[in-house]
């Protein structure tokens, strides 16, 4: 196999792009695969920000040119886990492949023929930068194939030479690679030139002899079929096969809609089921994006329901807004509200006063939670940006992570992931005085935080920040009087104690227990933010911790930057309150085994 690499002009870096990998490839495959060819800098399997799941697809950076021309050469379409690999030079500028310069499409190329065939087969006309073969999802080819040159005067070369010829006793066709638009653009949609015809909603006794009688008047018949089943009873469809289009398109247009007997025929073109899965999806896809765009602004959700709430109630308390066009409270399968529901308005302008207006009123006894209804593709886009905002960020000396990234819980439906505001990290660090078996007053440190307590103080290989727990980081301002100090190891206790006390606060009994119950809604109400964050605390740990003990601080941290209505509901229900702790404590897991996969390349 000749590449004729050495005839492009070498590249600014000596990066590869390898295509067309298993899921399973791992850098430490390729490492071992690449490394035998030269000295190799880096390699990066591309995943998924989410899942970590491999996208198929990888970059591979050598020292010198030189080296990562005879990896091309050697390597190219050598199978990997049972998958030949397709390499080529990382274009960093994207607009040579956009712009489809050089790029040419080949059809109805014989099965056996893949991408290294392929690319042997136009190698002789010039550099090629890409190569492949369509295959579908068991690796079987799809009888067509792409060849990107460096140049457009080797493609036209290779169209000239080719287009028409045989490859393995079949013609194909070689042409100038279009894009659908394009193509659209250029000739319109052409109507399909078709034999074969698809005939259903017939009547029980139909046969293969009727069938043939009733469509030979428009043209001569190659072969006529009704379809049965296994019992030998008929499906309801068949199929006619005609010797010319015309035939085939008169009969289409002469029968469609026609009464045979009481019913109506449906009579149209025969199409594959992956053209007609592919039609109705873009069918239904512009559908639904035009019933979403109607809406857009207009649809609210609302959460935090009380269970004596339907639909003409919700109505009721949206309805003074505007002309709400429907209401509805979401139920399970016993007819019990799932706690949420929407409010459609018939104009943004109503939707927008109704949100400004209800978002934390309250209703019977919960304070509500309004806001825009999101679809779920935009509800996974926006935490996919907000998870890549909060990724562990490395730092410049010696590629060291700090010890504790920030930590992210994905909550849905329009609740945001934050970092634990500085008044909780203490809480996160050390259960309040209530923890049962410690005596009041002992300061408590977390077991995943013991290792922090003999680092030194000033430590700059941080950037001017402390570590705290879970990764959070509290700005330094100086140097801290040793008596401010003693009342930062407070922790929780010494800020709940500068907290000022309200009507009807719980107070912890004197056994160090905590109260049960709920706070009060409308103490609740009366608090600043604050106070209603540390008051939401005091009563939210106890219950984490009797769940997850070791990691309560942590998931306490995590689970208070909710909506505060969201965790009144979590203190109601303790279905709720597993739920989010569960998910919580996964998104731990997955942390730290992130973190235990990148040690090595954090040294």
């Amino acid at each position: 196999m000749a590449m004729n690499a050495s005839a492009m002009p070498a590249p600014v870096l000596a990066s590869l792009y390898v295509g067309d990998l298993h899921n399973d490839v791992s850098e430490a495959l390729l490492f071992e695969k690449f490394s035998s060819i030269g000295a190799v800098l880096s390699i990066r399997v591309c995943r998924d920000m989410m899942s970590r799941r491999s996208l198929g697809y990888a970059y591979v950076n050598f020292q010198n040119t030189a080296d990562a021309e005879k990896a091309m050469h050697q390597l190219n379409f050598e199978v990997l886990k049972g998958r030949p690999m397709r390499i080529m030079w990382s274009q960093r500028d994207p607009s040579l492949r956009r712009s489809g310069l050089g790029n040419i499409f080949i059809k109805n190329l014989d099965k056996a023929i893949d991408h290294k065939a392929l690319h042997d087969t136009f190698s002789a006309f010039g550099p090629i930068l890409s190569c492949k073969v369509a295959t579908d999802e068991t690796g079987v080819s799809k009888g067509y194939g792409f060849v990107h040159f460096e140049t457009k005067e080797s493609a036209q070369q290779a169209i000239e030479k080719v287009n028409g010829m045989l490859l393995n006793d079949r013609k194909v066709f070689v042409g100038m690679f279009m894009s659908r638009k394009e193509r659209i653009e250029s000739g319109g949609r052409q109507p399909q030139k078709f034999t074969n015809v698809y005939v259903k909603n017939f009547a029980e006794d139909m046969t293969d002899d009727k069938l043939t009688e009733i469509f030979s008047q428009y043209g001569k018949i190659v072969s006529a079929k009704v379809m049965l089943d296994t019992s030998g009873k008929q499906k309801g469809f068949g199929f006619c096969s005609y010797e010319s289009s015309e035939d085939a398109e008169k009969a289409v247009d002469a029968l469609n809609d026609q009464k045979l007997g009481e019913k109506t025929l449906y009579v149209g073109r025969a199409q594959k089921k992956a053209e007609r899965v592919a039609e109705l999806n873009e069918k239904f896809h512009k559908v639904r994006q035009e019933r979403l765009k109607s809406y857009h602004g207009t649809n609210l959700y609302i959460k935090n329901l009380d269970d004596e709430i339907d639909d003409e109630r919700l109505r009721k308390e949206f309805s003074e807004f505007g002309n709400i066009t429907s209401a509805k409270v979401m139920l399970n399968e016993s007819n019990i509200s799932k706690g949420f529901g929407f409010v459609c308005y018939s104009q943004a302008d109503e939707a927008t006063r109704a949100l400004t207006e209800m978002n934390g009123r309250i209703i019977i006894s919960k304070p509500l939670f309004v806001a825009l209804a999101m679809r779920k593709e935009e509800r996974k886009s926006i935490l996919a940006q907000q998870y890549i905002s909060r990724r562990p960020m490395h730092m410049p000396q010696g590629g060291q992570q700090l010890a504790y990234p920030p930590l992210m819980v994905p909550f849905p439906q329009n609740q945001r992931p934050y970092h634990m505001p500085q008044q909780m990290q203490a809480a996160a660090m050390r259960p309040r005085q209530w923890t049962q078996g410690v005596p009041r007053g002992q300061n408590i440190m977390h077991p995943n935080f013991a290792g922090m307590q003999n680092r030194p103080r000033n430590n700059r290989n941080f950037g001017g920040n402390r570590a705290m727990g879970g990764g959070m980081q509290q700005p330094r301002q100086g140097r801290v009087p040793a008596q401010a100090r003693g009342a930062q190891r407070g922790g929780y206790h010494q800020r709940a104690q500068q907290v000022p006390a309200q009507a009807g606060a719980p107070a912890p009994s004197a056994d160090g227990t905590r109260p049960q119950g709920i706070p009060d809604v409308k103490m609740l109400h009366n608090c600043s933010a604050q106070e209603q964050k540390q008051l939401l605390g005091e009563y939210l740990f106890p219950q984490i911790f009797n769940l997850q003990p070791e990691q309560a601080g942590k998931i306490t941290g995590m689970l208070l930057e909710i909506d505060n209505s969201e965790i009144l509901h979590m203190l109601e229900s303790a279905e709720a309150l597993r739920a989010k702790v569960d998910e919580a404590v996964e998104v731990l897991k997955a942390h730290n085994a992130g973190q235990t996969k990148d040690a090595p390349a954090s040294k």
